[in-house]
């Protein structure tokens, strides 16, 4: 039968109360309702197999590059020698794929409260999932919140790569887990936190840059685009606790062996252009403003 538009299947998100973003959709490969959300993986015209969680658009291979590189390797090439990882969140295994390439690191922990996600992207997105099985790798079922408070002084780098603050994430953009985040952090540590859209949510990036700065020594944001994302701009807090390399020293690229990590991305270059903020956006790191 010649397709037609009766045919048509397309997936629209609301990213605002006034703007919407919609997918044409070949095929519903996965679709269940766990203990926390509703977990969707569709394979779309436009870009391949693309995670939905309680219908808002988390990741795609199409695209999924530009999100998870930013994420893992602008805080490992900012720390001098991260040894130890937690990602909270990150059931799609984008970020532990990423932070796994970086010859420093001999543990790397995912923490995701969600086991059904962790099973649906293992199956259906195992070109993001990749790295669940690596032997730095250790996946652990149970709340992040939970698992950072227990563990003061364990990690060099926590990066939080949460949905959107509500339900269970919402207290992952609180400041009593960033005061836990700080604890959890060796000397000389990095948090990163992925925040929203400068554009459409800036009293989100505001807040988290209020929390941060009111905690570490030294805190901020940097920029990356995010196609799938409202506006596809993208911001990223970070808090550190001792350096934080905005420029990645020549030495370190080269004895991490950057030019074999094959990155789509992300390069030294790329990571000191994402602190060079337009004004609208660095005024979001001045809480006064």
């Amino acid at each position: 039968m010649e397709e037609g538009p009766w045919l048509e299947v397309w997936f629209s998100e609301n990213q605002t109360d006034h703007m919407r973003i919609s997918l044409r959709v070949r095929e519903i490969l996965h679709h269940e309702k766990s203990q926390y959300q509703e977990i969707l993986v569709v394979d779309t015209y436009e870009l391949g197999r693309t995670l939905i969680l309680d219908d808002i658009l988390q990741t795609s291979e199409f695209e999924e590059f530009t999100y998870h590189e930013m994420m893992a390797h602008v805080p490992m090439f900012a720390h001098p020698d991260p040894k130890r990882v937690l990602i909270v969140g990150g059931g799609d295994g984008g970020v532990l794929r990423e932070v796994v390439r970086h010859p420093t690191v001999a543990e790397a922990h995912l923490v995701e409260i969600d086991e059904r996600v962790l099973a649906a992207t293992r199956k259906y997105l195992p070109s993001i999932s990749s790295a669940f099985d690596h032997p730095k790798a250790r996946v652990i079922v149970t709340d992040g919140i939970k698992h950072v408070a227990d563990n003061p002084d364990s990690y060099d780098i926590i990066i939080v790569d949460s949905t959107d603050p509500m339900k269970h994430a919402l207290g992952l953009f609180g400041e009593d887990f960033h005061r836990s985040a700080f604890r959890a952090l060796r000397e000389g540590g990095i948090y990163i936190q992925q925040s929203e859209s400068p554009f459409y949510t800036p009293h989100l990036v505001r807040q988290i840059q209020v929390s941060l700065h009111k905690l570490f020594p030294k805190a901020g944001l940097y920029l990356g685009t995010v196609p799938l994302y409202p506006g596809g701009l993208w911001a990223y807090s970070y808090g550190a606790k001792g350096a934080f390399d905005t420029v990645v020293p020549e030495e370190r690229v080269v004895e991490r062996g950057f030019a074999q990590f094959g990155t789509r991305y992300y390069t030294p270059a790329v990571h000191a252009a994402a602190f060079a903020l337009p004004p609208f956006v660095a005024a979001l790191q001045r809480p006064e403003e």
